[in-house]
């Protein structure tokens, strides 16, 4: 009698969990607004593009399949994090303003490599949405990887009216950017087309890219400047102000959000944007606790969507590559693509 009480009191107990877990997946496809109906079970969810067909994101596939997708590798980026930038930003931390420095200088300019996927975490965590755009698509590449020298060579455009060539870019880290880069992309948008940020802290800082031997260098930005001969303390982030205007954000810091009071992706903080201008649309708010010694105490930390031009800027306002795998935010990604451009 007692084992059969026991048996039917775990029986109420798992039940129980199993039908809060079922409530908590409803409470979490409702922040992300999506039609839970339409939702499969995130076991179902794997990169493989066999399984990705078969999933309905709550979005029309034909509206993908109409889309002409770039995805822009951050390879300038990943040459400032490889053993170089870095070592010098630490090596001088300290140095004074007004103090010109002429050692260590190599270190402000590195080799540009294009390595496999596999091999460069920026680049391998745009190769995930890559994946999962081809396996929506009847289209065998809608989605095309470039990378930023396409994008600073003007090759997003059409040689003779500068026309856009693809609907939708969507870029990773771009932290380094060449300013001709960084005016391509805004003209893109102008242009009519839409530009999707899948991560924070990006525009940062300014590079020269030399393709005659495939490097950059430092100009401007995270907190320096450099001419080819001499270095010297400058301003944070390059473009502040322009970026506010036609992205619509600006970097916050690096891990200094306490928690996410509304968080459907279990996203940790790393580095996110804060709302900076106010034609901001907020599709979906975090509403962040910042840590204590923030000197900003109300900011919002969003993904949101800003009109400029012809065409949109949309932004997650997290670092996505940290998640890139999670199969809410993909439901959620996918959404975007397909309803926010159309």
């Amino acid at each position: 009698m007692k084992n059969a009480k026991f048996f039917l009191f775990s029986l109420i107990l798992i039940s129980g969990v199993v039908i809060g877990i079922f409530f908590i997946d409803i409470v979490i496809a409702s922040y992300t607004d999506f039609s839970f109906a339409k939702m499969q079970p995130l076991s179902l969810f794997s990169s493989s593009q066999t399984q990705l067909s078969k999933l309905n994101y709550g979005v029309s596939i034909q509206n993908i399949n109409k889309l002409k997708i770039g995805l822009v590798k951050p390879i300038f980026t990943d040459a400032a994090y490889n053993n170089r930038f870095y070592v010098f930003y630490a090596k001088h931390a300290f140095l004074p303003l007004g103090v010109n420095i002429t050692k260590d200088l190599y270190l402000l300019n590195s080799k540009v490599l294009e390595l496999s996927n596999k091999d460069i975490h920026n680049v391998s965590a745009l190769s995930h949405p890559s994946n999962v755009i081809n396996g929506l698509s009847n289209h065998p590449t809608p989605a095309k990887l470039i990378n930023d020298i396409d994008v600073d060579k003007g090759k997003i455009f059409d040689n003779r009216y500068r026309l856009n060539l693809y609907d939708i870019l969507i870029i990773g880290h771009q932290e380094y950017v060449t300013q001709k880069e960084y005016d391509n992309l805004k003209q893109f948008v102008s242009n009519g087309g839409m530009l999707i940020l899948l991560d924070s802290n990006v525009f940062y800082a300014e590079v020269n890219y030399f393709d005659n031997n495939n490097t950059i260098s430092l100009v401007k930005g995270h907190d320096w400047a450099y001419n080819g001969k001499t270095a010297w303390k400058s301003v944070n982030e390059r473009w502040k102000n322009e970026t506010e205007q036609w992205v619509g954000s600006n970097y916050l810091c690096y891990r200094c959000v306490k928690e996410f009071k509304n968080n459907p992706f279990n996203y940790t903080s790393h580095e996110e944007q804060y709302i900076t201008n106010p034609k901001d649309i907020i599709l979906l708010n975090y509403n962040p606790i910042l840590l204590p010694y923030m000197p900003k105490s109300n900011v919002a930390i969003a993904t949101y969507e800003l009109n400029y031009g012809k065409g949109k800027v949309i932004s997650l306002g997290i670092y996505s590559d940290d998640i890139i795998h999670n199969a809410n935010f993909v439901r959620f990604f996918i959404n975007l693509l397909g309803n926010r451009f159309l």
